[in-house]
């Protein structure tokens, strides 16, 4: 479910990545969290308020981890009969002090996702797009050139990453680009440059594997059949829908100041560096580059489940999963169209996460429990990821709430 690289490559790149990364300077982990002291440009809507029964154990959790070294993070849940919570607690910036507040916008990364997936599948609905049709059918030649599958693939495959696609972000060559400028702004048609000549993973349909490139390529569809941009289109018809007024793409000003800082432990020595602005991959792409809040993820996928995005037989579409299964330290987990479905001790759920280099996001909704939550963090790697992005951190935050 992640966009980010796995551990093994990770610890490779930031090897690499030491030269660069001496010259920036570390934070000594600050344990002490501060109140809310500045506001919101957008405070939530007046809807939302901390009515939950466990609303006071859910802040103490939150307290908990960013004392345990979460710089910030938000929490935000709405559970039928039980009313809201939306939480937060930490830092936004720790240079300038500014807390971390619920209505703080922070990267969401591969959560878009869902974004791009209901776009494609809305295009579907008017008739615009035939999810059993080649991508080559949509797209030209010369953009999918030397991508393995891209001639055999199917919309639905890339939806479903059944596509077999090469996953650009494990290219070396990708790595290394990035390290080597790591503020660049990549085009969506750099980066698909990093799937050309590199073996697909499987023929499309007999496996899954998640593939960023898959997305990368929806993005491009979007904007051939619908005459927008990707992010004019979801703005349009998602985000101006459902009325998300913290869910934004911000392309032109890909760091704006409302934007919470991010922050990394590279060395896994409770030392954390800022990386705000390293994070060039995500500003442009449909398989990333969302800014957004926990409460705006939460609605996001109220309203996908709802019926206020797609309609009863599409989002039916939507949630049909592949056969396989996958586990990968977390829980067992089948892809469907944009979203999965996890099994977890508290019973399925359907999930997309996503994360930047300094950012993390996770959105789940409970059919059976009528409960969505989403949990949002600027910071990430070495210590950081146990505690908001493991199966044990899922695991003691759910307890917390579901139990």
């Amino acid at each position: 479910m992640k966009k980010n690289l796995s551990k093994k490559t990770r610890r490779t790149i930031l090897i690499a990545a030491m030269p660069v990364l001496l010259l920036a300077g570390c934070h000594k982990h600050n344990p002490h969290t501060p109140k809310p002291d500045v506001g919101c440009i957008r405070p939530l809507p007046d809807s939302i308020k901390n009515l939950h029964p466990k609303a006071a154990p859910l802040q103490r959790l939150l307290d908990s981890l960013t004392k345990a070294g979460v710089p910030g993070m938000s929490l935000t849940i709405h559970e039928t009969n039980k009313g809201w919570f939306a939480g937060s607690a930490g830092w936004a910036d720790i240079k300038n002090r500014k807390a971390f507040l619920p209505c703080q916008i922070s990267r969401a990364g591969s959560t878009v996702k869902i974004v791009t997936a209901v776009s494609v599948l809305q295009l579907a609905e008017n008739g615009i797009v035939d999810l059993d049709k080649k991508i080559a059918d949509y797209l030209p030649p010369d953009l999918l050139d030397g991508i393995e599958n891209a001639d055999r693939a199917t919309v639905r495959q890339l939806l479903s990453h059944s596509s077999g696609i090469f996953n650009y972000i494990r290219a070396p060559q990708f790595q290394l680009a990035s390290l080597n400028d790591l503020t660049k702004t990549w085009q969506p048609g750099e980066l698909l440059s990093y799937a050309r000549g590199r073996k697909a993973y499987f023929p499309p349909g007999t496996d899954v594997t998640y593939s960023n490139t898959n997305y990368i390529l929806l993005g491009f569809l979007i904007e051939k059949v619908s005459s927008l941009s990707f992010p004019q289109y979801f703005k349009q018809y998602i985000f101006d829908r459902l009325g998300l007024k913290h869910t934004r793409f911000n392309i032109n000003q890909p760091v704006p100041a409302d934007l919470a800082r991010g922050y990394v432990d590279w060395y896994n020595k409770g030392e954390i560096m800022e990386s705000t602005w390293y994070s060039g991959w995500d500003y442009y792409t449909a398989d990333g580059g969302l800014q957004s809040t926990a409460t705006d993820l939460v609605l996001l996928v109220e309203g996908l489940f709802s019926h206020r995005l797609l309609s009863p037989a599409s989002l039916q579409i939507m949630l049909h999963t592949e056969p396989f299964i996958k586990t990968d330290d977390f829980y067992p987990t089948k892809f469907a169209l944009g979203i999965f479905s996890i099994e977890t001790p508290f019973g399925t759920a359907w999930l997309h996460s996503g994360d930047a280099i300094g950012y993390y996001a996770t959105v789940m909704y409970f059919p059976s429990k009528g409960i969505t939550i989403s949990w949002m963090a600027n910071g990430n790697y070495g210590f950081i990821d146990p505690l908001i992005n493991s199966k044990k951190a899922f695991d003691r935050i759910l307890n917390a709430i579901l139990n």
